[in-house]
């Protein structure tokens, strides 16, 4: 999942080696919480207007998950 979310981020901003990505433990209920983070400049870049390209790359990630039968969250830091 990290590297789909790599992909994806890196796609969207211009300063591509400030992306990161780190994994926190999974929750009690199994969820996996993933923290993006992006140099200042890109924070409107990978959010969007109005949040539209953080919910999409919400979606993807959970979609991908989903087939792999499991939980995910991902926060942009």
């Amino acid at each position: 999942m990290e590297e789909l979310i790599i992909a994806i981020s890196r796609g969207l901003v211009e300063d591509k080696d400030a992306v990161s990505v780190t994994t926190d433990p999974p929750l009690e209920d199994g969820t996996v919480v993933y923290h993006l983070h992006v140099a200042p400049d890109d924070m409107g870049r990978v959010i969007g207007k109005q949040g539209r390209i953080a919910k999409a790359i919400r979606t993807i990630v959970r979609s991908a998950a989903a087939r792999s039968n499991l939980k995910t969250a991902v926060e942009i830091d």
